[in-house]
């Protein structure tokens, strides 16, 4: 039994220092191998951005939350109770004092809900809202190339979070399982990869239920492009994605399609209909 403590202690320390090291090349040299310091430089990062977003006519911005539990995402080796709660809550405390700065800038923050992050789907993001006492500025960066490699409906995720949804990226990816490799991928680049982002249109995503549900709920966002294909050029993905948004965009009719056939109230018209 020490024994597979100690093998478990070692593997959760060695992928900290793995994450911790892969996370250097987001930062400035002098911070380098450092995670405390690199970690206060990048929440003055964030604060700042809340500033100059103030000082852009910006009402939102964007961020991820981090990532803390997510490293024990699959429940084995068992984790101990409470675990995934402090995590969490350990979310809130470092994120309300920043959140309070983007209140105080009158911006509010979309999270992108993403693999990686701690925030990854519904469950998570009501987690992460409840530990930072639902705060107001808690909102999200809607991104549904995520939710195809999670197998998560992208459809009804806005049924239960459309209010949330501040920022949208039109991302198309596509998830194609076979024999051999799921979800996990079998740590294979992105283009041998079951799940894999391709540029808008050439994906599974169905853009036209995506925009048409935005629109019921009246998200008045803005739609930006995402290019992360691993087959297209940048500059391919970039000339079709600008025309692909353009003509998913939905102008709002103001008249129903039979009006010509209606007319005004006339309720004895309705009690003789009714035979009243």
């Amino acid at each position: 039994m020490q024994e597979k403590y100690w093998l478990k202690k070692c593997i959760f320390f060695l992928l900290f220092i793995c994450t911790n090291t892969a996370f250097d090349a987001f930062a400035p040299e002098h911070v380098h191998g450092k995670p405390a310091e690199r970690q206060a430089w990048a929440v003055d990062q964030v604060k700042k951005a809340a500033v100059v977003s103030n000082r852009l006519g910006l009402t939102t911005s964007v961020s991820f939350t981090g990532s803390l539990a997510f490293p024990y995402l699959y429940p084995w080796p068992q984790r101990p109770d409470g675990l995934i709660e402090e995590a969490f809550a350990e979310l809130g405390r470092r994120w309300v004092p920043i959140l309070n700065e983007y209140r105080d800038n009158g911006v509010t923050i979309g999270y992108e809900i993403h693999p990686g992050e701690d925030l990854h789907d519904g469950v998570t993001f009501e987690r992460f809202l409840e530990a930072t006492g639902n705060h107001k500025r808690v909102n999200i960066l809607y991104d549904p190339s995520h939710f195809v490699l999670q197998q998560l409906d992208y459809i009804t995720y806005i049924d239960h979070y459309h209010e949330f949804i501040k920022s949208f990226h039109v991302k198309d990816s596509e998830f194609k399982p076979n024999g051999k490799k799921g979800a996990f991928g079998g740590y294979g680049d992105w283009i041998d990869r079951a799940g894999r982002y391709r540029s808008p249109g050439d994906g599974q995503i169905d853009f036209k239920s995506i925009f048409t549900k935005l629109t019921e709920y009246g998200c008045d966002v803005w739609a930006v492009m995402e290019w992360e294909c691993c087959i297209k050029s940048p500059q391919q993905g970039a000339a079709e994605g600008a025309p692909f948004i353009a003509s998913h965009i939905i102008d709002v009719t103001e008249v129903a399609f039979d009006d010509f056939v209606g007319g005004e109230r006339d309720d004895a018209q309705i009690k003789r209909m009714l035979g009243l």
